[in-house]
This record gives C-alpha cells, sequence and structure tokens, in this order.
C-alpha cells in the first residue's frame, strides 16, 4: 500500500512540476531559515553548560544608590567571597577574578598586546571546568607571579602545548612563570581568557576594604542548597562588615542612609543566566540579550509559517484539479481516511524533498550568517549529535502539520458534487485561504516596519549632537608603554602639517573600564550631599582636542601651575551639586576608606554635557583632573590622506618605541562599536525580511497563477467583448491586493507597540513617524502589485481564441 502511495504521489508531483517546484522551494527557503535561527538559539542557551558544576555557580553582583547615581555591578568587594566561604557552611568554594586591562608579553624581540587578561585565584579550577592539558591544577595560580595559559597562547609564544615551568615576560619588566596549560575556553562562554594571572601576589587581593568593588566573584554553592538561602544571609554580611565602614567614614547610621533614598545590595545570578540577563557594569565581556533569543525564535517560527502557509494556500487552491479524482476514487468505494493517507504522503515526501534542499541552503548559508551574527555555528554531528534523525523526525512532522489541511479539505468532496461539475473553485470562495495570505503579509509588513526603526534609530544615533567630535580623531592606544617618551612623541606628530592638535589622557569619551567615586563639598562628608563622578585623568589639551565647549569658566592651563589641584565638572555634576555658580567652589573626595582621609578639589569650570557612554543612558556626573596618565594618545586631524598620516604616526612611534606594538583606532569607530549588536540586528532584520517577503511572494505567485488558470474562458469572453489589458490586470489582481491592504492595516499597531517597546531601551531615541508604516505598506503593496502582475499581464495578452476553447 505504501508503496502505492509513494507511486502516485511521485507522479502528481511530477505532473504538477511548476507547483511542486515553488511548493519545495519555499518549503526549504523557510526551513532553512528557521534551521539557521535554531543554531543561533541553541548556541546563546548554551553558554556556560560546558562547566560540570553549573548548576551551583553563582556570581555576586552588587546593587548601590548613592550620590544621585545608581549602579549595577557585576562585581563586588574583594574579601567578600571567602568570607562568605568562612562564615556560610552552604558554600563549598569561592573564585575572584580582577581585571587590570591588557599588558604586552614579549616574544622575541617583539612586543605583542595580549588582551584576554585576568589574574585569579588559586581555586579557580575547583569552581570551574578547564581541563589541563600540561602542567598540575592544584599547584597552580598558588604562588605570586604564576599564571595559566592556554593551548592557543601556548602554541602562539612556543609552538607547544608542553610548556610548564616555561617563563613570559610581561611589560617589559616582570616575569611570569607558566604553572599549567589548560584547552581553550569553548566560545560559548561568558568569559573567554587565554591568560590566568595568580591574584595571591597582588596586595589588592587581601585588602579589607568592604566599600570598593573590583572583584568578579563566583561563588560554588553546596548540592541541594536553595540560592534564596544564600541570598538571605547577605544582609547579615552588610550589617557586620559594610555598616560599619559607612559609618566611620560619614557618620551615619544604615537607617539614615536608606532614608535618603539609597541602597545598598547584594544578589546572586546564576552562571548560565549571565550571558542573556546580565548588562552590568565592569562585566568580563559583552554578554548577549534575552530579548534578541525570543525575537530570532518568534522570527523563525513566523517564516516556517510563511512557508507552511504557501503549502496549505497552493495545494487548497489546486482542489479543483484532484476533485474529479476523489470524487471517482469514492464511488469506487475508497475509504477517506486511505484518500488522507494518500494527500498526507505526497505532502511529507515534498516536505523531506525540502528538507534535502533546505540542508544544503544552510551549509551555503552558514559562512555568511556566522560572520554576521559573530558566531562559530556547525552543522557538524559533533555539536549536534542526531542532527540528521531530527531534521528527518521534523520533515515528517512539518510534512503532516502542512498538509493536513489540505488533506482533510481534498478528501472531504462530495462525490455527487464534484462529478456533476458543481464544486466552487473562485478565488473568492476560501476564507482560510485568503485569511493565510493576510498572515503572510502581517509577517512580511511587521519584518519591514522593525527594519526601518531600527535603522533609524542607529542613523539617529551616529548623527546626534554628542557634545564633542568624534570625527577626524586618530587613538594611539596602550601608549603607557612609552613611559616618559609619551610627550616627546606627542609633540614630534604634531610637527606634521596634518595635524591639529594632541592629549594624552587616561580616559576617551566611549565606553571602557572606569568607575565611580562619591564627591562632596568641602568640609562636608554628608550622606545627602554626596555626589557620584566619574574621575578621568588628562591633560591641557584634552578639551580643545575632543572638540568640546566649556559652559562656565575657564579650560587648564599651563599659565596656572596652581591647576593641578583644580577640577573641572560636567553640566549633570553641577546640577547635583545644586551649584547655581560652580566656579570656584571646592569640592573633596575620599582617596582612603580606612582612614578617611580626603583630597580637596576647586572648580575651574563646567563643561557642557557630552555623551561618553551609550545613549542608552543617560548623562552622568563627571569630573576632569588634571593628572599624568598614559593610557592614549588623540590627534586630530584636519583630513586629506588618513593613511599617510596613520603611517607617518607609526613611523615615529618606531623611531621613539622600537619593538612595541603600534595599536591605533579612529574614535568614531570606538564609538559606533557601542553599537555592533543593534548593526548586526539591522542587518539579520534585513535579510529575514527579504526571506519572509521572497517567501510570501512565491505563495502570490503560485496563486496569481492559478487564478488566472482557473478564469482562462473568462479573460477569453472579455477580451473578444474588448477589455483591454489593463482592465484585465486589474480584474486579476484587486482581490490579491485587498488581502494585501488588509494585512498591511491590521500590522501597523502591532508594529509600533512592539518597536515602541524597543526603543525604551535607549534613554536617547528617535520618534516612530507615521510616514514608517507608510512606506512600509507601500513596498508590501508593490512587491505584491509585480508579484501578481506578471501573471495577471501574461494572463491578458493570451490568445482569446485558444482561451475559449479551454473547458
Amino acid at each position: 500500500m505504501l508503496k502505492n502511495y509513494l507511486k502516485v504521489a511521485f507522479r502528481n508531483l511530477w505532473k504538477n512540476k511548476f507547483f511542486s517546484a515553488i511548493n519545495m522551494l519555499g518549503l526549504a527557503i523557510g526551513i532553512s531559515t528557521c534551521l539557521l535561527i535554531t543554531l543561533f538559539v541553541l548556541d546563546e542557551l548554551s553558554f556556560d553548560h560546558y562547566n560540570e558544576n553549573a548548576g551551583r555557580i553563582y556570581r555576586v553582583n552588587t546593587d548601590l544608590k548613592f550620590g544621585g547615581a545608581e549602579q549595577k555591578f557585576a562585581v563586588a568587594s574583594a574579601p567578600l567571597g571567602f568570607t562568605m566561604v568562612n562564615e556560610s557552611p552552604e558554600i563549598e568554594n569561592a573564585v575572584r577574578f580582577r581585571s587590570y586591562g591588557s599588558s604586552v608579553i614579549r616574544k622575541g624581540d617583539q612586543n605583542i598586546k595580549e588582551d584576554r587578561i585576568i589574574y585569579a585565584d588559586s581555586t579557580l579550577f575547583d569552581v570551574f571546568t578547564l581541563p589541563i592539558v600540561s602542567g598540575h591544577s592544584k599547584k597552580a595560580l598558588t604562588e605570586p607571579n604564576t599564571l595559566v595559559i592556554s593551548e592557543r597562547i601556548a602554541r602562539k609564544y612556543f609552538n607547544r602545548t608542553n610548556v610548564a615551568g616555561e617563563i613570559l615576560l610581561f611589560d617589559n619588566k616582570t616575569n611570569y612563570k607558566i604553572t599549567a596549560v589548560i584547552r581553550n575556553i569553548p566560545p560559548a562562554s561568558h568569559f573567554n581568557f587565554d591568560i590566568f594571572v595568580s591574584l595571591s601576589g597582588l596586595a589588592e587581593s587581601r585588602d579589607d576594604n568592604w566599600l570598593s568593588f573590583n572583584f568578579n566573584t563566583y561563588l560554588l554553592l553546596r548540592k541541594n542548597v536553595d540560592p534564596a538561602f544564600v541570598e538571605s544571609r547577605f544582609q547579615q554580611l552588610i550589617k557586620k562588615y559594610t555598616w560599619p565602614k559607612v559609618k566611620q567614614l560619614m557618620n551615619i547610621t544604615p537607617e539614615e542612609f536608606l532614608k535618603s533614598g539609597n541602597y545598598f545590595n547584594l544578589s546572586l545570578m546564576p552562571l548560565t543566566a549571565i550571558h542573556l540577563h546580565s548588562d552590568r557594569i565592569a562585566e568580563l565581556a559583552p554578554n548577549g540579550d534575552i530579548k534578541m533569543v525570543y525575537i530570532f525564535s518568534a522570527v523563525a517560527i513566523f517564516i516556517l509559517l510563511i512557508a507552511c502557509v504557501n503549502f496549505m494556500n497552493l495545494s487548497t487552491a489546486r482542489s479543483a484539479n484532484r476533485a474529479k479524482e476523489v470524487g471517482i476514487r469514492k464511488v469506487l468505494g475508497t475509504p477517506r481516511y486511505k484518500l488522507i493517507y494518500q494527500f498526507l504522503t505526497e505532502s511529507v515526501l515534498m516536505s523531506l524533498f525540502s528538507f534535502l534542499i533546505a540542508i544544503v541552503i544552510c551549509t551555503l548559508a552558514l559562512p555568511f550568517f556566522n560572520e554576521l551574527s559573530y558566531k562559530e555555528l556547525s552543522l557538524s554531528p559533533d555539536q549536534h549529535p542526531f542532527l540528521l534523525v531530527k531534521l528527518i523526525a521534523c520533515a515528517i512532522v512539518i510534512g503532516l502539520l502542512a498538509g493536513s489541511y489540505p488533506a482533510l479539505y481534498l478528501s472531504a468532496f462530495e462525490p455527487i458534487v464534484v462529478l456533476k461539475g458543481k464544486l466552487s473553485t473562485g478565488f473568492k470562495s476560501s476564507v482560510f485561504r485568503n485569511s493565510l495570505v493576510i498572515f503572510q503579509f502581517f509577517i512580511s509588513t511587521l519584518l519591514i516596519i522593525g527594519t526601518i526603526v531600527i535603522y533609524r534609530q542607529l542613523n539617529y544615533i551616529q548623527h546626534k549632537k554628542l557634545g564633542f567630535s568624534k570625527e577626524q580623531v586618530i587613538v594611539v592606544k596602550d601608549s603607557y608603554v612609552l613611559k616618559d617618551q609619551v610627550e616627546t612623541f606627542k609633540n614630534e606628530v604634531l610637527k606634521q602639517p596634518a595635524l591639529v592638535s594632541a592629549t594624552v589622557s587616561g580616559y576617551l569619551p566611549v565606553p571602557s573600564g572606569r568607575s565611580d567615586s562619591p564627591f562632596f563639598p568641602e568640609g562636608e562628608i554628608d550622606n545627602n550631599k554626596a555626589v557620584s563622578m566619574q574621575y578621568w585623568s588628562i591633560d591641557h589639551d584634552y578639551i580643545n582636542t575632543m572638540g568640546m565647549e566649556i559652559a562656565q569658566g575657564r579650560d587648564f592651563s599651563k599659565q596656572f601651575p596652581t591647576d593641578s589641584a583644580g577640577v573641572i565638572i560636567n553640566e549633570s555634576a553641577a546640577g547635583l551639586f545644586s551649584y547655581t555658580a560652580p566656579v570656584g567652589k571646592k569640592i573633596s573626595v575620599i582617596t582612603d576608606v580606612n582612614t578617611g582621609k580626603t583630597k580637596s578639589y576647586t572648580i575651574l569650570s563646567v563643561v557642557k554635557n557630552f555623551h561618553f557612554e551609550s545613549l542608552r543612558q543617560n548623562i552622568g556626573a563627571l569630573c576632569l583632573v588634571l593628572e599624568p596618565s598614559n593610557y592614549a594618545v588623540s590627534f586630530r586631524v584636519k583630513g586629506g590622506d588618513m593613511q599617510k598620516t596613520v603611517g607617518e604616526i607609526e613611523r615615529l612611534w618606531k623611531k621613539i618605541a622600537p619593538g612595541e606594538m603600534f595599536n591605533y583606532s579612529f574614535l568614531n569607530e570606538d564609538f559606533n562599536a557601542m553599537y555592533r549588536s543593534e548593526q548586526r540586528m539591522g542587518s539579520i532584520a534585513i535579510s529575514f525580511a527579504f526571506l519572509a517577503i521572497f517567501i510570501a511572494c512565491l505563495g502570490l505567485f503560485g496563486l496569481a497563477n492559478y487564478a488566472a488558470e482557473q478564469r482562462t474562458r473568462e479573460i477569453g469572453i472579455r477580451k473578444v467583448l474588448g477589455a483591454s489589458v489593463a482592465n484585465i490586470s486589474a480584474m486579476l489582481s484587486k482581490d490579491f491586493l485587498k488581502l494585501v491592504v488588509i494585512a498591511t492595516i491590521i500590522t501597523f499597531p502591532i508594529a509600533w507597540f512592539i518597536m515602541h517597546q524597543w526603543l525604551q531601551d535607549f534613554a536617547y531615541r528617535t520618534n516612530i513617524s507615521w510616514w514608517i508604516f507608510t512606506i512600509a505598506g507601500l513596498i508590501a503593496i508593490t512587491i505584491a502589485l509585480l508579484t501578481i502582475s506578471f501573471q495577471a499581464v501574461k494572463a491578458a495578452l493570451s490568445n482569446p481564441v485558444k482561451s475559449l476553447r479551454t473547458e
């Protein structure tokens, strides 16, 4: 029986090659898109699951509101982790990470910059699963000036992995001994370091400062311990260790601190939730976003549904062509369930063929999708065991689901009605089919609107006035390797005719590792008068080079040696201090939390607010201090041949610092890098919108062809009676266009709500203008019209004599 079903199925598919091709192509594109997104989603959901104890590892988060700033940290104080181990029997172990930025490592006569460096406790291997390939985990990181490296680094510097006991020179001054080599950390990890340096040699790791938050702290809970119970112990810890320090510094009780609207809380975050649910200060690496997973999952389902809708539409639309077959079979005694089996067999067979095509499309598209999503996705059986079995099962399920309605619809024909030729075959007769067309273009229009809004927001970000000039600025990073030669380098470069100005600074107006400190009016260490500000070290030329504007007072000047005791604050800081005339006022900052020692500054000026964080955030309080810091040298250039200018800067760098790596970027590129996730989202949204529209148009093309075929005789009569090509084309198009218009109208309020919610993530955002919906609707209607017009014009141009012979 199955053999007969398959034989008939093959014959019908081959007989209707055009419709079979459209069905399989649309379904294959939908399945391949769904498969790509599924690989992406599974990868996002798999982060940190490689750890054997992943279900028992939690990170300590710190939430603080003080001095007018609310801050959510991914770090905690230095003593917290092991204090919890000592005082809480529910905690098995802890490990801390401390980031100090990049370092340069000597290889032969060359210095190589390494960014993926972290300092860690010797308990690293007791908490995380990091397999050793050389050396011993028990001895690793226990002594000062020791480190653990990955296989990648071992091969990079020694061309082998058995390198335990070897020495690496850091920053041309400190030798570190390699105690172990680990396997490369899997890409699906919220941290992916290549070098772990021992924390035991750092005094900060033994500091008893409970008011400084610099250590990413992870706790390994014992089996069957409720994390909520561990969290409840945090308040005891804060009461015992933190509040006494606060009282010592500011002479304030916890009740007074909280009454002022401030708060200080500690919480636990599951290791496996960090990648998709955390976007805090001092994350170990940029994380993903659970919203993206939800959006991509929804898009995958929608595109697959569009492909399945095509199948249903085309199958039911061509019902008349098989109506007589069904009628004759029923008259000959074929039961309905066998007819259903027959139609489902055809559907499953077509789905299997589509899956084969989809796998080929997916394999070809994966490299491009990986580049777009910054992933290393693969269809390899090693990464996805039993993938082939799962795909075959999915193909059968999709075939059954997509073919269920056509099978039930076709098998329900009454033989007497069919054989008398009374079956209704017109396009308008199927409300269900029309609803499916509306659904297809609803999804397509929704994706078009989403794409337009995303790109408008990105364009808004790129062109918004930031309060500084990010164009034409070359940033030479890691200038600390120049030591006391940094000013010489700056002045030598400034001799070039293309240069306008230059500055040596510790910070740039783009996100980087920095923290806030509480400032007070001088002599008033008062909880209610604290202002939490970022503290940047700059030189005399910073304001001018960055194109910032002074609102009150004056810039730092070399003519006034006392400016070293001065500070420039931004308008946000001035507002928080409630100063109407801040210039000349004195403010102070606590420099030692153990002794309460402070340092005072005189406000020299107020700089106009400028964006130094992402536009997702409001502009916070900031102070600029005249202090030496050699993180970067920034050069403003006139323009012209930028590569030639960069080449000249590099030549002077190598002249002053031979053997040191030259690392530069453009300030505008560093700024735009903050929005890479949105840019990727925009590019992926365009791709998915195009695919959704293409699949919908395939179905529309097939339906238009069928509609024209069903009205061949009517078209012939109309042409004989004088109807023009335009009249006939309009007649065939209007029913379809009506459905597309209905779909776009339904889409508008839903699309507005979804994109409005997305824009709430930005403190500074564009508006969703009415014309976006108009353009999206016109695009959808135009695409549909072009798709339908081809078949409509073709039918209108057909020979009426041939048409009148058709029956």
